[in-house]
């Protein structure tokens, strides 16, 4: 009898210890993000998925496609759910600052990655400095047009008008040029939406406007890739030198051939990891830094081949 009761016990500790581990396991995040065409959100879905798999926990991930308003719907779908942390990719940072709060509220941390919420109520956020870095593109463009082109540029710009990080490139690209006080003048900037078609419309129009034209500086990778394969489109490949953010296999194929110059290019999948791997220090009772800032690299002809394998 007594041996009885010892292996009932013993049952009994084993259902704990598993219902135990089965409960420190079943953490849930939720990845919100911008869309899953662009390479560069796709990679930060596989860099925060490979984190949520080495840490045994779960990650759903969201595509708003482009709309702002299906990331407020789909945090709020996931406080309804519980889930233990969201990861935001926002589209309109102020805008979800709402959604952002509710969260908050129901005991649930946001880490806003790529994007920065201006007084949001996200626990950190993770991502680039996207103004300082439109300022350091901005400088090696400055540079390049005194030391290659003579000191005078016209250029034209193909952004993304409802995205603040794009907008934030932008404006730090613009205050370099303006500082360097160089002859630059700056043409018209066109919309590509964040959606590679729209932005290879919009950079065809732009250069049919702009005959003139000689540089172009793309925001974020559709609008680069939309740029690429208008120059090519259009033949301007030698009188256009192009300039912008995150590597393509087109982009690389631009920099071979010598007329796209140089590229911003982040770590995606390093934002998705070090958000990932916040959420769970969070859940082990931790304290994350509020800002972790994630460095990027400028690649020209001179660095490009350390990144041709990620895209062959």
């Amino acid at each position: 009898m007594r041996r009885f009761k010892f292996l009932i016990r013993c049952a009994a500790a084993i259902v704990i210890c598993s219902t135990a581990m089965g409960s420190a396991l079943a953490d849930t995040f939720a990845l919100v993000n911008i869309n899953q065409q662009a390479l560069f959100f796709n990679q930060i879905n596989e860099g925060a998925k490979k984190a949520a798999d080495a840490a045994g926990a779960k990650l759903v991930i969201f595509n708003a496609n482009n709309v702002p308003s299906a990331q407020n719907d789909a945090i709020e779908n996931y406080i309804t759910q519980k889930v233990d942390g969201i990861i935001l990719v926002a589209i309109d940072v102020n805008g979800v600052k709402p959604a952002i709060t509710a969260a908050k509220q129901a005991g649930i941390p946001v880490i806003a990655i790529d994007a920065q919420i201006p007084d949001g109520d996200n626990i950190a956020f993770i991502g680039v400095d996207n103004a300082r870095a439109g300022e350091d593109i901005g400088k090696f463009y400055t540079n390049y047009v005194k030391t290659e082109m003579g000191g005078a540029a016209k250029i034209g710009i193909v952004g993304a008008l409802n995205s603040f990080i794009q907008n934030q490139r932008l404006d730090g690209f613009k205050k370099a040029v303006t500082d360097s006080g160089l002859a630059i003048t700056f043409l018209d900037t066109v919309d590509g939406q964040n959606v590679q078609e729209t932005a290879m419309s919009a950079s065809e129009n732009l250069m049919t406007a702009n005959p003139d034209m000689t540089t172009l500086y793309a925001t974020g990778e559709p609008a680069l890739l939309g740029a690429v394969s208008a120059v090519t489109s259009q033949g301007r490949t030698g009188d256009v030198k192009v300039f912008g953010w995150d590597l393509t296999k087109q982009a690389i194929q631009g920099i071979d051939d010598g007329w796209v110059t140089a590229v911003v290019q982040q770590d995606p999948a390093g934002e998705g990891k070090a958000a990932v791997e916040a959420l769970i220090k969070l859940k082990k009772g931790e304290t994350v830094e509020p800002i972790i800032n994630i460095p990027v690299t400028i690649v020209t002809k001179d660095n490009v081949e350390q990144y041709r394998a990620m895209f062959q």
